[in-house]
């Protein structure tokens, strides 16, 4: 009779684990604290500050502002670009705040919140060209950093990447005419049409981006219960102006990037675009 009650409790046993084990929501309100990966080094976003060396940055203030609608302590993790994706998957960050635009691939591993701004994969050109629709740099050459998401926005609009190591270069290669436009960030593009103005050549930003990019917050999949408490919170964010103030503050009109805040959180999965791969 005892080995039979025995051999029933180990037979149990697995259930009894999955059901007292907790999602990451409960996890992370149980510890009273979210971690949450952001850049180590890449300002605006997050960098250390020259004085105190303590992170600072857009995407710092946004896990700030999570981590308080959601009623928890914050753990700030700095991450290299390359290690934001495989710290979400291993659970080592709850969370993660690092421009983190959506494609594909990383959709494959990670599930991201619903977007807090759209970025654009932006087309510099010559002024005269600025009104052009998208199709009409179909199959012409464009440059851009060699394997960027903007190589790949380029590719997707049957244009011809020609591709550099910087971006220096891809805007040397639009001043003396070998390419008739350049493809990179809304952020860089501004202060690119700026450079060309202050020497007398003429560039604009084209009507049309070559591809939207929503950025959000990037979690571990399976966790439908801390999805939902995110884009809750980011709702809440969004209502109270926190992420517009936050905005203004760090990329705002203001600043030097002067990037405008056009788009507000909105439900991913209604959002219509082509993902980049």
């Amino acid at each position: 009779m005892r080995i039979k009650s025995v051999l029933a409790a180990l037979a149990l046993s697995p259930l009894a684990v999955s059901v007292v084990h907790a999602d990451q929501l409960s996890d992370v309100m149980s510890k009273k604290s979210l971690s949450c990966g952001v850049y180590a080094d890449v300002p605006p976003f997050s960098a250390p500050d020259p004085e105190t060396r303590e992170l600072v940055g857009m995407d710092v203030d946004l896990c700030k502002a999570l981590a308080k609608h959601m009623g928890v302590e914050l753990e700030l993790k700095p991450l290299s670009v390359e290690a934001r994706i495989p710290e979400v998957k291993m659970g080592r960050v709850d969370v993660i705040f690092a421009n983190l635009a959506y494609t594909k691939s990383r959709a494959e591993q990670i599930q991201f919140s619903d977007p807090y701004y759209i970025a654009k994969e932006t087309l510099v050109v010559r002024a005269a060209n600025a009104d052009q629709p998208k199709s009409f740099f179909k199959g012409k050459r464009i440059s851009s950093t060699k394997g960027s998401t903007s190589e790949q926005s380029i590719r997707m609009a049957d244009a011809t990447p020609v591709t550099f190591q910087d971006t220096g270069s891809a805007y040397m290669a639009l001043q003396q005419n070998k390419v008739v436009g350049l493809v990179t960030n809304t952020m860089t593009a501004i202060k690119l049409v700026g450079q060309a103005k202050a020497v007398g050549v003429e560039l604009a930003i084209a009507k049309e981006p070559m591809a939207l990019e929503p950025i959000g917050a990037g979690m571990r999949q399976g966790e439908p219960a801390f999805l939902a408490k995110v884009n809750e919170s980011l709702r809440a964010m969004e209502a109270a102006g926190e992420i517009d103030a936050i905005w203004a503050h760090w990329i705002g009109p203001n600043t030097e990037y002067k990037m405008v805040r056009e788009d507000k959180v909105q439900s991913l999965s209604e959002l219509k675009f082509d993902p980049l791969p």
